[in-house]
């Protein structure tokens, strides 16, 4: 007789798919509020949710990520915003969101093994 197969656990997660996608709509959306007042929530949650990318990255240790999030999250950061407007800040928006999403499916964070 042959024991009952027991469920390994996951030897990662994706820790990072969430934001990483929250960031991507996020910035599509966005595209609709550019030049109005309601643009600087976007920043904030676009440059947020870059740095909690990055977060994930490092942990990963998938550096190389961080060469693409971390100059999103200085493009939209709210304290010192660069002037998005017109054609580039469509292009850079599209850009990010493409770069959320493929941070968002390959950065796979090591399960922790100590629970």
């Amino acid at each position: 007789m042959s024991r009952p197969h027991t469920p390994q656990p996951p030897a990662f997660n994706r820790a990072a798919l969430a934001p990483g996608l929250l960031g991507a709509i996020v910035l599509l959306a966005g595209l609709a509020l550019l030049g109005s007042d309601w643009y600087l929530y976007v920043r904030y949650a676009v440059s947020i949710l870059a740095l909690i990318l990055c977060v994930f990255a490092v942990q990963a240790k998938l550096w190389w990520w961080l060469v693409g999030l971390i100059p999103i999250a200085v493009v939209w950061n709210p304290i010192w915003p660069f002037p998005l407007t017109g054609i580039v800040a469509q292009a850079l928006s599209l850009a990010g969101a493409v770069l959320f999403v493929a941070a968002a499916v390959t950065i796979k964070i090591p399960a922790d093994t100590r629970r």
